[in-house]
């Protein structure tokens, strides 16, 4: 009968654990293949897979135990955890880490020689995750050299042993753990980024095989490792994006493989990286990431995402993309991919994609640098599409999320974008527009006008009541204040309202009497005035041009004051 060999003793001496290389034995036939599986197995005994040997195992361990205990002085059971005991805990580490290094390069084609220093190292590493529930103590980690320790193992010939760190670092880069203490946290922090832990963490992913669960499982711990280093610190994405990370994450989305735990986080991270960061973007645009970001969005063209994740995936790359097209060279990487046709595809497609799409081409128009696009969306029957959802908010925008007043802000910034853009026959096009069916499309626009004015004015109301208050209450009024009230009367919608009005006095001066005069019909149909839309395009015109030169910003004004005085 065969007795599952007592492996957790891990023979020495016979190369064949006396079990005929048997598939339940732990004999030398695994102990052979480097470990690697033995390490898993003793992994899975230790979640409780097999009761048997997890009871031998924990009675061999604690064997083993003693034996360490011997060498490290007399600690008694369970011990506090304080700064003391976590020192002792380091030091282990370092002198185990050592031995298995020692014995792997004195015995490198004999794994039996070194396999019992690698159980050992790895039970240390997993005991130090106590130390990520005192970041006060994290100073010890740098200053004892254990952070440059870990940083050395992930390059450790054992996957497991490099699984084990990463998930150690996940968890002491844990975001709530790194806020409850800020100090230990910023000394963590500086060490990992010094000890260039974002290149070792890439290489690492290089070398994992996704198709074993446990690597897979290390990847999604690395891009976690990167994603609470990335929230505590943001100014440390542009270096990660350069030290091969940005193109890592390309690589892996653009992968032929299903989709995912792992594609989503990397969407995930991409989208952060591109946060507010002219440096990732422009590293993104010359590694032809806008390429990948299209091909992968293409998918969704005529089918939608199958499944939550899926779609939440589909919405990071959206983002990405946005974000992306803030940088004006990429606006010309996204005209020369075709992104105008995808996005102008799917707007037609009215599939789930279609609110994101709408959003992107309003990135890739806005400013002035979005002129070459806006020409390029009428020579590709752009005004087809976009208009017909400019006369009717889809009713299906419920099921993606999105709002009402989102629709109508993105296609009026579009419509707004391209009349400032818009050169020769390409504007007549546009304007030509708003007079076909009896000015139907200024009706619709003058329809807007007073719905968002209406938001507007009551969201005024309540603001002048609650400064009212404020002033009674003897408080401040301070900039910040006033800004906080600004951004309310935005969100309210004024920001569309703005839009609307700009439109309004664009196509009144577009030497189109028509237009101007229906314009002022319903206007003055309706009980609005001049006065009113006057009044929204000044408060316009002072907000204008964020991040802007002063030239820029100065000859806008001048040339919205300019609609204005004629309006």
């Amino acid at each position: 009968m065969l007795q599952p060999d007592r492996g957790a003793k891990r023979p020495r001496g016979e190369e064949d654990g006396g079990a005929g290389g048997d598939e339940d034995s732990r004999g030398g036939k695994q102990l052979k293949g480097m470990g690697a599986r033995e390490l898993a197995r003793y992994r899975e005994a230790e979640g409780g897979a097999e009761m048997r040997e997890t009871e031998e195992l924990t009675g061999d361990k604690k064997m083993i135990l003693e034996k360490l205990m011997d060498q490290d002085e007399e600690e008694p059971e369970a011990e506090p955890v304080d700064e003391s005991s976590v020192k002792k805990m380091i030091l282990t580490f370092e002198k185990r880490s050592y031995k298995n290094q020692e014995l792997r390069i004195k015995f490198p084609d004999n794994p039996e020689k070194f396999m019992e220093s690698e159980l050992d190292l790895n039970d240390i590493i997993q005991e130090m995750h106590v130390i990520a529930t005192m970041p006060d103590l994290y100073h010890l980690l740098v200053e004892l050299n254990a952070v440059h320790s870990l940083l050395g193992l992930l390059s450790h010939e054992n996957t497991d042993i490099l699984s084990s760190v990463v998930d150690l670092l996940q968890e002491l880069t844990d975001i709530d753990t790194l806020h409850e203490s800020e100090e230990g946290a910023e000394v963590l922090i500086d060490a990992l980024v010094e000890g260039q832990v974002v290149a070792l963490l890439v290489q690492n992913m290089e070398r994992l095989d996704e198709q074993v669960k446990e690597e897979a499982d290390g990847i999604y711990n690395t891009l976690a490792i990167i994603e609470n280093m990335a929230e505590f610190r943001p100014g440390m994405c542009t270096e990660a994006a350069q030290q091969g990370l940005m193109q890592w994450l390309l690589k892996r989305i653009k992968a032929k493989m299903p989709f995912d735990a792992n594609k989503l986080y990397c969407s995930e991270i991409l989208a952060i990286l591109l946060q507010n960061n002219d440096n990732t973007r422009e590293l993104l645009g010359e590694m032809d990431g806008i390429d990948v970001l299209l091909q992968q969005l293409s998918v969704f063209k005529r089918h939608n995402p199958s499944t939550a994740e899926e779609q939440e995936m589909m919405e990071n790359l959206f983002d990405a993309l946005c974000s992306c097209l803030m940088l004006p060279s990429n606006r010309d990487r996204f005209l020369r991919g075709e992104g105008l046709q995808l996005m102008n595809l799917m707007l037609r497609e009215k599939k789930m994609s279609r609110t994101s799409a709408l959003k992107v081409l309003d990135h890739g128009m806005i400013g002035p640098e979005g002129a070459d696009n806006c020409h390029k969306f009428v020579d590709i029957l752009g005004l087809r599409t976009i208009f017909p959802l400019f006369m009717k908010t889809p009713k299906k925008m419920k099921k993606t999320g999105a709002s009402e007043r989102e629709h109508e802000e993105h296609v009026c910034s579009i419509i707004a974008s391209m009349l400032r853009n818009l050169k020769s026959q390409q504007r007549s096009r546009l304007l030509s527009k708003f007079t076909e069916n009896d000015c139907e499309k200024v009706d619709r626009l003058m329809e807007l006008h007073f719905k968002y004015l209406e938001a507007v004015q009551q969201a005024d109301k309540r603001i002048e009541g609650e400064k009212h208050e404020m002033v009674r209450r003897g408080e401040i009024l301070d900039d910040s204040m006033e800004d906080e009230f600004y951004l309310r009367r935005l969100d309210a919608g004024l920001f569309v309202l703005q839009l609307i009005c700009y439109i309004m006095v664009e196509i009144s001066n577009s030497g189109i009497s028509q237009l101007q005069q229906r314009v002022q019909q319903i206007l003055n149909l309706r009980g609005g005035s001049v006065k009113v839309v006057r009044h929204v395009m000044r408060e316009y015109a002072e907000s204008i041009g964020d991040g802007k030169s002063d030239e820029f910003k100065e000859a806008e004004r001048k040339r919205i004051m300019d609609l204005v005085d004629n309006f």
